[in-house]
């Protein structure tokens, strides 16, 4: 059996434990996902419920209905978007950037980009490992 992958919330107040993603990682564009992370878009994956549990200030955890019938669960204290979920569903959505162990899989897709921003470009800005300030 392998280790279970640890997560937390920036703060680490609030913290999960999950057996693996059982979904692939996707980078979400819709509007309220860029909304609220504050970031162009997210990198989640599918969790099924039974491989998912939190470890760690559970009663912290504020929840916002952002659509009907779909959950999203942060950090009362930090403000850290952790996990959403429509009750119905199967499985949770795990917002893969806050894993602090690597899952050791990549994503293999980018959704919602019907929802992009124009702003949002790749080949054409300068990167840097690091901040220069």
């Amino acid at each position: 059996m392998t280790q279970p992958l640890l997560g937390s919330c920036a703060c680490k107040a609030v913290q999960y434990q999950l057996d693996g993603l059982d979904m692939p990682i996707s980078h979400c564009h819709c509007q309220s996902c860029r909304k609220v992370h504050a970031a162009a878009f997210v990198s989640t994956a599918g969790v099924m419920r039974e491989h998912f549990r939190w470890t760690q200030g559970e009663a912290l955890l504020s929840s916002y209905e952002s659509s009907p019938g779909k959950f999203r669960h942060f950090c009362s204290r930090c403000g850290s978007h952790l996990v959403a979920e429509r009750l119905h569903q199967p499985h949770v959505i795990v917002r893969v950037a806050t894993l602090d162990d690597d899952p050791g899989v990549r994503p293999t897709s980018h959704i919602w980009t019907s929802h992009d921003i124009p702003w949002l470009a790749y080949a054409d800005v300068e990167q840097w490992d690091e901040w220069k300030a």
